[in-house]
Protein backbone atom coordinates (compact mmCIF):
# COMPACT_ATOMS: atom_id res chain seq x y z
CA UNK A 1 0.00 0.00 0.00
CA UNK A 2 1.42 3.82 -1.08
CA UNK A 3 1.31 5.99 1.90
CA UNK A 4 -1.61 8.10 1.70
CA UNK A 5 -0.63 12.56 1.37
CA UNK A 6 -1.88 14.32 4.03
CA UNK A 7 -0.62 17.79 2.50
CA UNK A 8 -0.13 19.13 -0.96
CA UNK A 9 1.85 22.33 -1.47
CA UNK A 10 1.12 23.99 -4.71
CA UNK A 11 3.68 26.58 -6.84
CA UNK A 12 2.56 29.02 -8.14
CA UNK A 13 3.90 30.41 -11.25
CA UNK A 14 3.46 28.07 -14.20
CA UNK A 15 1.93 25.12 -12.01
CA UNK A 16 -1.55 26.59 -10.72
CA UNK A 17 -1.86 28.76 -13.43
CA UNK A 18 0.17 29.55 -16.68
CA UNK A 19 2.53 32.65 -17.04
CA UNK A 20 4.30 34.17 -14.30
CA UNK A 21 2.33 36.96 -12.22
CA UNK A 22 4.98 39.43 -11.51
CA UNK A 23 5.32 39.90 -15.24
CA UNK A 24 1.46 39.82 -15.80
CA UNK A 25 -1.09 40.07 -13.35
CA UNK A 26 -4.29 38.72 -16.04
CA UNK A 27 -2.47 35.14 -16.09
CA UNK A 28 -5.34 32.60 -15.87
CA UNK A 29 -5.59 29.32 -13.70
CA UNK A 30 -5.03 26.02 -15.27
CA UNK A 31 -7.90 24.06 -16.47
CA UNK A 32 -9.45 22.13 -13.73
CA UNK A 33 -7.50 23.44 -10.83
CA UNK A 34 -10.58 25.09 -8.93
CA UNK A 35 -12.32 21.76 -9.44
CA UNK A 36 -8.94 19.72 -8.17
CA UNK A 37 -8.87 22.10 -5.02
CA UNK A 38 -12.65 21.81 -4.06
CA UNK A 39 -11.91 18.21 -4.43
CA UNK A 40 -8.94 17.34 -2.33
CA UNK A 41 -10.45 19.69 -0.14
CA UNK A 42 -13.70 16.83 0.52
CA UNK A 43 -11.04 14.05 0.73
CA UNK A 44 -9.32 15.64 3.78
CA UNK A 45 -6.10 16.91 2.00
CA UNK A 46 -4.78 19.61 3.41
CA UNK A 47 -3.24 22.36 0.88
CA UNK A 48 -0.85 25.30 1.29
CA UNK A 49 1.91 26.90 -0.67
CA UNK A 50 5.34 27.57 -2.12
CA UNK A 51 6.01 29.96 -4.33
CA UNK A 52 8.74 32.52 -5.22
CA UNK A 53 6.51 35.65 -5.45
CA UNK A 54 4.99 39.31 -4.25
CA UNK A 55 3.00 37.86 -1.13
CA UNK A 56 0.66 40.88 -1.12
CA UNK A 57 0.34 40.52 -5.29
CA UNK A 58 0.16 36.70 -5.06
CA UNK A 59 -2.85 36.68 -1.98
CA UNK A 60 -4.80 39.51 -3.84
CA UNK A 61 -5.06 36.98 -7.30
CA UNK A 62 -5.88 33.75 -4.96
CA UNK A 63 -8.50 35.89 -3.16
CA UNK A 64 -9.90 36.99 -6.98
CA UNK A 65 -9.70 33.73 -8.31
CA UNK A 66 -11.93 32.49 -5.29
CA UNK A 67 -9.05 29.85 -4.22
CA UNK A 68 -7.13 32.03 -1.38
CA UNK A 69 -8.97 29.97 1.95
CA UNK A 70 -8.11 26.53 0.57
CA UNK A 71 -4.29 26.82 1.70
CA UNK A 72 -3.40 26.68 5.30
CA UNK A 73 -0.65 29.00 6.40
CA UNK A 74 0.81 30.39 2.66
CA UNK A 75 4.55 30.65 2.24
CA UNK A 76 4.69 33.36 -0.53
CA UNK A 77 8.26 34.58 -0.38
CA UNK A 78 11.47 34.83 -2.84
CA UNK A 79 13.18 32.80 0.39
CA UNK A 80 13.96 28.74 -0.95
CA UNK A 81 11.16 26.41 -1.01
CA UNK A 82 12.64 23.97 1.12
CA UNK A 83 12.17 26.23 4.07
CA UNK A 84 8.84 27.40 3.31
CA UNK A 85 7.97 23.72 3.33
CA UNK A 86 9.75 23.27 6.54
CA UNK A 87 7.73 26.13 7.88
CA UNK A 88 4.38 24.63 6.83
CA UNK A 89 5.63 21.54 8.74
CA UNK A 90 6.32 23.22 11.89
CA UNK A 91 2.89 24.96 11.56
CA UNK A 92 0.53 22.33 11.04
CA UNK A 93 2.40 19.64 13.10
CA UNK A 94 2.62 17.09 10.23
CA UNK A 95 5.90 15.49 8.96
CA UNK A 96 7.43 16.43 5.76
CA UNK A 97 6.97 12.35 5.01
CA UNK A 98 3.54 13.08 4.37
CA UNK A 99 3.76 15.82 2.12
CA UNK A 100 3.82 16.44 -1.55
CA UNK A 101 5.14 19.09 -3.31
CA UNK A 102 4.29 19.71 -7.11
CA UNK A 103 6.24 22.54 -9.42
CA UNK A 104 7.10 22.87 -12.98
CA UNK A 105 9.93 23.55 -12.58
CA UNK A 106 12.89 20.91 -11.88
CA UNK A 107 15.39 22.54 -10.11
CA UNK A 108 12.86 23.97 -7.53
CA UNK A 109 11.97 20.01 -6.91
CA UNK A 110 15.34 18.74 -6.74
CA UNK A 111 16.15 21.57 -4.37
CA UNK A 112 12.89 20.52 -1.85
CA UNK A 113 14.21 17.01 -2.82
CA UNK A 114 17.76 17.49 -1.67
CA UNK A 115 16.45 19.13 2.10
CA UNK A 116 13.81 16.67 2.34
CA UNK A 117 14.65 13.45 0.87
CA UNK A 118 11.44 11.53 2.33
CA UNK A 119 8.57 14.19 0.59
CA UNK A 120 6.76 13.15 -2.86
CA UNK A 121 7.45 15.61 -5.44
CA UNK A 122 5.65 16.25 -8.92
CA UNK A 123 5.90 17.90 -12.22
CA UNK A 124 3.19 20.29 -12.51
CA UNK A 125 2.28 18.71 -15.77
CA UNK A 126 0.85 15.39 -13.48
CA UNK A 127 -1.78 18.29 -12.24
CA UNK A 128 -4.20 16.26 -13.94
CA UNK A 129 -3.49 13.14 -12.72
CA UNK A 130 -3.62 13.76 -8.80
CA UNK A 131 -6.82 12.51 -8.10
CA UNK A 132 -6.28 9.09 -9.73
CA UNK A 133 -3.13 8.86 -7.53
CA UNK A 134 -3.51 6.16 -4.90
CA UNK A 135 -1.71 8.67 -2.36
CA UNK A 136 -4.52 10.88 -2.63
CA UNK A 137 -7.32 8.45 -2.43
CA UNK A 138 -8.61 8.18 0.84
CA UNK A 139 -10.11 4.97 1.60
CA UNK A 140 -12.88 6.58 3.28
CA UNK A 141 -13.72 10.10 3.10
CA UNK A 142 -15.77 10.84 6.87
CA UNK A 143 -17.31 13.58 8.32
CA UNK A 144 -14.38 14.83 9.70
CA UNK A 145 -12.50 14.54 6.58
CA UNK A 146 -14.57 16.88 5.50
CA UNK A 147 -14.26 19.30 8.13
CA UNK A 148 -10.34 18.91 8.29
CA UNK A 149 -9.07 22.15 7.01
CA UNK A 150 -11.49 24.44 9.53
CA UNK A 151 -10.70 22.25 11.51
CA UNK A 152 -6.72 23.12 11.12
CA UNK A 153 -7.78 26.86 10.75
CA UNK A 154 -9.69 27.06 14.24
CA UNK A 155 -6.90 25.13 15.52
CA UNK A 156 -4.37 27.69 14.08
CA UNK A 157 -6.61 30.51 15.24
CA UNK A 158 -6.16 28.85 18.77
CA UNK A 159 -2.29 28.90 18.90
CA UNK A 160 -2.44 32.30 18.12
CA UNK A 161 -4.36 33.45 20.94
CA UNK A 162 -2.64 31.07 23.02
CA UNK A 163 0.50 33.03 22.18
CA UNK A 164 -0.99 36.19 22.70
CA UNK A 165 -2.73 35.04 26.38
CA UNK A 166 -1.06 36.68 29.47
CA UNK A 167 -1.26 33.66 31.97
CA UNK A 168 -0.28 30.41 32.40
CA UNK A 169 -1.08 27.65 29.98
CA UNK A 170 -3.80 26.16 32.60
CA UNK A 171 -5.32 29.35 32.85
CA UNK A 172 -5.38 29.49 28.88
CA UNK A 173 -6.88 25.76 28.71
CA UNK A 174 -9.65 27.46 31.11
CA UNK A 175 -10.51 29.74 28.89
CA UNK A 176 -11.28 26.96 25.97
CA UNK A 177 -14.99 25.77 27.68
CA UNK A 178 -13.46 22.40 26.55
CA UNK A 179 -16.31 19.31 26.25
CA UNK A 180 -14.83 16.23 25.89
CA UNK A 181 -17.53 13.57 25.17
CA UNK A 182 -16.53 9.68 25.69
CA UNK A 183 -18.79 6.52 24.34
CA UNK A 184 -18.35 3.18 23.29
CA UNK A 185 -17.62 2.97 19.67
CA UNK A 186 -20.16 2.47 17.28
CA UNK A 187 -20.70 0.86 13.71
CA UNK A 188 -21.18 4.72 12.78
CA UNK A 189 -17.70 5.67 13.94
CA UNK A 190 -15.47 2.71 12.41
CA UNK A 191 -14.50 4.72 9.53
CA UNK A 192 -13.64 7.60 11.43
CA UNK A 193 -11.52 5.13 14.01
CA UNK A 194 -9.94 3.32 10.61
CA UNK A 195 -8.58 6.51 9.32
CA UNK A 196 -7.59 7.71 13.42
CA UNK A 197 -5.21 4.45 13.00
CA UNK A 198 -4.12 5.03 9.74
CA UNK A 199 -3.19 8.97 10.09
CA UNK A 200 -1.84 9.19 13.24
CA UNK A 201 1.81 8.48 14.32
CA UNK A 202 3.35 10.52 16.84
CA UNK A 203 0.17 9.87 19.36
CA UNK A 204 -0.46 6.44 18.90
CA UNK A 205 0.68 3.99 21.48
CA UNK A 206 1.66 0.90 19.63
CA UNK A 207 1.78 2.02 15.82
CA UNK A 208 -0.73 -0.36 14.98
CA UNK A 209 -3.42 -0.29 12.05
CA UNK A 210 -6.51 -1.63 11.75
CA UNK A 211 -8.72 -2.72 8.86
CA UNK A 212 -12.71 -1.74 8.98
CA UNK A 213 -12.91 -5.17 9.28
CA UNK A 214 -10.77 -5.62 12.55
CA UNK A 215 -12.67 -2.73 14.17
CA UNK A 216 -16.17 -4.32 13.30
CA UNK A 217 -15.16 -7.21 15.32
CA UNK A 218 -13.90 -5.79 17.86
CA UNK A 219 -17.18 -3.58 18.87
CA UNK A 220 -19.44 -6.96 19.14
CA UNK A 221 -16.56 -9.25 21.09
CA UNK A 222 -17.44 -8.71 24.91
CA UNK A 223 -13.81 -9.10 26.00
CA UNK A 224 -12.91 -5.09 24.96
CA UNK A 225 -14.28 -1.70 25.73
CA UNK A 226 -13.70 -0.05 22.92
CA UNK A 227 -14.17 3.88 23.63
CA UNK A 228 -14.39 6.86 21.39
CA UNK A 229 -14.07 10.35 22.07
CA UNK A 230 -14.46 14.11 20.47
CA UNK A 231 -14.00 17.37 21.86
CA UNK A 232 -15.54 20.82 21.19
CA UNK A 233 -14.21 24.11 22.47
CA UNK A 234 -14.47 27.94 21.98
CA UNK A 235 -13.41 27.61 18.36
CA UNK A 236 -15.80 25.33 17.62
CA UNK A 237 -16.28 21.61 17.01
CA UNK A 238 -13.00 19.47 17.16
CA UNK A 239 -14.57 16.08 15.98
CA UNK A 240 -13.92 12.52 16.88
CA UNK A 241 -10.27 13.13 18.31
CA UNK A 242 -9.01 9.58 20.22
CA UNK A 243 -9.59 6.04 20.43
CA UNK A 244 -8.94 3.67 23.70
CA UNK A 245 -8.87 -0.02 23.19
CA UNK A 246 -9.20 -1.89 26.90
CA UNK A 247 -9.06 -5.83 26.88
CA UNK A 248 -10.89 -7.75 30.04
CA UNK A 249 -7.60 -10.14 30.33
CA UNK A 250 -8.23 -11.72 34.27
CA UNK A 251 -8.22 -9.53 36.76
CA UNK A 252 -6.53 -6.27 34.54
CA UNK A 253 -7.81 -3.71 32.03
CA UNK A 254 -5.19 -3.97 29.36
CA UNK A 255 -5.01 -0.60 27.31
CA UNK A 256 -4.07 -2.22 23.70
CA UNK A 257 -4.18 0.67 21.92
CA UNK A 258 -4.48 4.64 22.59
CA UNK A 259 -4.37 7.04 19.78
CA UNK A 260 -4.79 11.08 19.87
CA UNK A 261 -5.12 13.23 16.81
CA UNK A 262 -2.24 15.50 16.88
CA UNK A 263 -4.20 18.40 16.43
CA UNK A 264 -5.18 18.02 20.06
CA UNK A 265 -1.59 17.56 21.26
CA UNK A 266 -1.02 20.46 23.50
CA UNK A 267 -4.42 20.60 25.13
CA UNK A 268 -4.26 17.48 27.29
CA UNK A 269 -6.57 15.49 25.93
CA UNK A 270 -4.54 12.29 26.00
CA UNK A 271 -3.81 12.87 29.74
CA UNK A 272 -7.88 13.58 30.72
CA UNK A 273 -8.22 10.30 28.59
CA UNK A 274 -5.89 8.33 30.11
CA UNK A 275 -7.10 9.31 33.71
CA UNK A 276 -10.62 8.68 32.27
CA UNK A 277 -9.44 4.59 31.99
CA UNK A 278 -8.05 4.81 35.21
CA UNK A 279 -11.50 5.33 36.82
CA UNK A 280 -12.93 2.61 34.95
CA UNK A 281 -10.34 0.12 36.08
CA UNK A 282 -10.95 1.62 39.96
CA UNK A 283 -14.98 1.35 39.49
CA UNK A 284 -14.73 -2.46 37.97
CA UNK A 285 -11.99 -3.20 40.76
CA UNK A 286 -9.13 -3.95 38.03
CA UNK A 287 -5.24 -3.12 37.71
CA UNK A 288 -4.79 -0.95 34.65
CA UNK A 289 -1.76 -1.70 32.11
CA UNK A 290 -0.88 -1.01 28.95
CA UNK A 291 1.11 -2.44 25.87
CA UNK A 292 3.40 -0.02 24.21
CA UNK A 293 4.98 -0.27 21.53
CA UNK A 294 8.08 1.84 20.62
CA UNK A 295 7.92 3.66 16.87
CA UNK A 296 10.47 6.00 15.45
CA UNK A 297 7.45 9.12 16.25
CA UNK A 298 5.75 7.79 19.41
CA UNK A 299 7.93 8.98 22.34
CA UNK A 300 5.97 11.75 23.27
CA UNK A 301 3.18 9.54 24.14
CA UNK A 302 5.32 6.87 25.97
CA UNK A 303 5.97 10.49 28.20
CA UNK A 304 2.29 10.83 28.54
CA UNK A 305 1.91 7.80 30.44
CA UNK A 306 5.30 7.66 32.46
CA UNK A 307 3.78 10.91 33.82
CA UNK A 308 0.24 10.08 34.82
CA UNK A 309 1.90 7.29 36.44
CA UNK A 310 2.81 4.49 34.51
CA UNK A 311 5.43 2.45 35.62
CA UNK A 312 7.82 0.71 32.81
CA UNK A 313 7.65 -3.09 34.00
CA UNK A 314 9.35 -4.14 30.53
CA UNK A 315 13.32 -4.34 29.78
CA UNK A 316 15.76 -1.44 28.94
CA UNK A 317 15.94 -0.72 25.65
CA UNK A 318 13.38 -3.47 24.49
CA UNK A 319 11.03 -2.55 21.73
CA UNK A 320 7.96 -3.37 23.36
CA UNK A 321 6.90 -2.24 27.05
CA UNK A 322 4.09 -3.42 29.49
CA UNK A 323 3.43 -0.14 31.64
CA UNK A 324 1.73 -0.47 34.95
CA UNK A 325 -0.44 1.94 36.32
CA UNK A 326 0.69 2.75 40.02
CA UNK A 327 -3.09 3.01 41.06
CA UNK A 328 -2.96 6.36 42.77
CA UNK A 329 -6.28 8.36 41.98
CA UNK A 330 -5.60 11.54 39.98
CA UNK A 331 -8.15 13.63 38.63
CA UNK A 332 -9.48 15.03 35.08
CA UNK A 333 -8.55 19.13 35.09
CA UNK A 334 -11.23 20.89 35.68
CA UNK A 335 -10.79 22.86 32.62
CA UNK A 336 -12.11 19.65 30.84
CA UNK A 337 -16.16 19.27 31.09
CA UNK A 338 -16.05 15.15 30.77
CA UNK A 339 -19.26 13.38 29.49
CA UNK A 340 -19.64 9.59 29.60
CA UNK A 341 -22.34 8.99 26.66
Amino acid sequence: MSKKIKCIVFDLDGTLWDGTLVENYNVKLKKGVRELLEELDRRGILMSISSKNDYDYAEKKLREEGIFDYFLVPQISWNPKSEAIAEISRLLNLSVKEFAFIDDTRHERDEVSFAHPDIMTLEASRLSTILDMEEFQPRFVTEDSRMRRQLYLNDLQRQNDEKEFNGTNEEFLATLNMRLTVSRVCEGDLERVEELTRRTHQLNSTGRTFSFEELSALIHDDRYIFLIASLENRYGDCGKVGIALLERVENDYVIKLLIMSCRVMTLGVGSALLIHLSHIAERDGKRLVADFVFTDRNRIMYITYKMLGFEDESDEDAEEALLVYDGERREIPQYFNLIEA
